[in-house]
């Protein structure tokens, strides 16, 4: 049984995200953990600026995914924490313009938070993927 993309009638239709997605029983599942804008080094990327931040933050998700042998298209779930003070919306149009025109888009939820692990840090995103 493949991963169902679930978008009732009745709620608001989005391109980048989706109401819902079953999971078969059974479904091999990469956990990705939170990553933020620190690049291969080390090195913050973007300080004070959320959509360098939420680029390298994405790249970083997308290495994982490579490594993992999984695609974008694989993502079921992702979840946004950004800092409290930080541009949402330039935040999201980084997803946006990271998942593009693709269809069946995981599920993303975001929070915000009134600070990260490092104080530089503006965004950190986790995920879950399932692997055919």
């Amino acid at each position: 049984m493949p991963v169902q993309h679930l978008n009732p009638e009745t709620l608001h239709s989005n391109p980048v995200f989706t109401q819902a997605i079953l999971v078969p029983s059974g479904a091999r599942t990469l956990l990705i953990g939170g990553q933020n804008a620190v690049d291969r080094h080390g090195h913050l990327v973007g300080k004070g600026d959320v959509v360098a931040q939420s680029t390298q933050a994405l790249g970083n998700l997308k290495a994982v995914l490579d490594a993992a042998g999984a695609t974008l298209e694989d993502l079921v779930k992702v979840t946004v924490v950004i800092d409290q003070h930080a541009d949402l919306r330039a935040a999201f149009g980084a997803w946006m313009n990271f998942w593009g025109a693709r269809g069946n888009p995981p599920t993303v939820t975001v929070l915000r938070v009134a600070g990260l692990a490092n104080p530089d840090y503006l965004i950190e995103i986790e995920a879950q993927a399932v692997l055919a």
